[in-house]
């Protein structure tokens, strides 16, 4: 047999090949760690719990929650950076990870190059809301109410550079209006200020303020995403009003960036295969989300959007990190 040069690469691609595909199949040996960059009882920590189980559950081996909340998660994203890339040390990304590119000045790694995108999970909506005491019920009133008293409404958020924080300063800087920015160190105690009044309008995770919408202590004017939700149909997206606003807050899976492309490819079957399954299809709706089953590389292409959508903003309203 003839052994030219095409036949080379042939077999040399296949015998490099050959080991990466049985490190996948033999993937994974031992317990994998889920690092997530948040405490334990918020919407992040819900959905890794969710995907681990249901990854346990389906390969026989234990994906550990391991929450290491700090430094608006660039301590758990360390972590992972440092971690050996064997696919036993993986990390829910968020969007807090493309706000934090730009909001921080110094960080000890760049998420885009060193973190390997694995697979897409969940996205869902925020909720704007309001004190019942502001009077506007609806999208354009509350924004003519707004120009009309510039300065004088507060904005409560989770803390600087929070998905809601974002979400009101993309709002400030597509409207033009002047709303004062009280960060709070955590959702739960900004929630309940806007509840008692003592700030008037919030962008929050849909599940939290859901109950107080349906008991009308706080009005809700819009959804933050591109379109409507299911949980409240009849409530508009803010886009309606405002063209080209849009806001999701979304969840995901990286590891690091010289992981094995075999175990990352076969880390993305296997969470498509969850998204795709009716169980966790409805725990991911009582979440007030939808599955975002995305490829390594359409999660590449969306991580790079954010991180430029979300240096605009911050450049904007001039926010820093806390």
């Amino acid at each position: 047999m003839k052994f030219t040069r095409r036949r080379f690469v042939i077999l040399a691609g296949a015998a490099a090949a050959a080991p990466r595909a049985a490190r996948a199949q033999a993937y994974p040996a031992r317990p994998v760690r889920l690092i997530v960059g948040f405490p334990a009882g918020g919407a992040a920590d819900v959905t890794a719990r969710l995907i681990s189980q249901w990854l346990s559950e389906r390969l026989g081996q234990a994906f550990v929650v391991e929450n290491r909340p700090g430094a608006g998660t660039n301590i758990g994203t360390e972590a992972v950076v440092k971690a050996p890339p064997d696919g036993y040390t993986l990390l829910l990304i968020s969007v807090a990870n493309t706000v934090n590119a730009t909001l921080y000045e110094r960080l000890n790694f760049n998420f885009m190059r060193d973190v390997a995108p694995v697979a897409g999970l969940i996205r869902g909506p925020l909720v704007m809301v309001l004190h019942p005491s502001v009077p506007a019920k609806t999208l354009p009133e509350f924004i003519a109410y707004a120009r009309a008293h510039l300065g004088t409404i507060n904005m409560g958020s989770a803390g600087n550079g929070t998905p809601g924080h974002m979400s009101g300063e993309l709002f400030k800087m597509a409207t033009g209006l002047d709303l004062v920015h009280v960060p709070y160190r955590g959702g739960a105690p900004a929630l309940t200020d806007l509840v008692a009044g003592q700030v008037q309008v919030m962008f929050d995770n849909l599940p939290t303020s859901i109950e107080h919408i349906r008991a009308g202590r706080l009005r809700a004017l819009a959804v933050t995403m591109a379109v409507r939700s299911q949980q409240l149909p009849e409530l508009p997206t803010v886009s309606e009003f405002v063209p080209g606003y849009e806001v999701s807050s979304w969840f995901a899976i990286g590891a690091p960036r010289t992981t094995s492309p075999a175990i990352i490819e076969k880390l993305n079957a296997e969470v498509g295969a969850a998204l795709a399954d009716p169980r966790l299809q409805a725990r991911i709706a009582e979440l007030s989300s939808t599955p975002l089953p995305l490829s390594p590389q359409e999660l590449a292409t969306l991580v790079a959007t954010e991180t430029e959508k979300w240096a605009k903003v911050i450049r904007f309203s001039g926010a820093k990190a806390e």
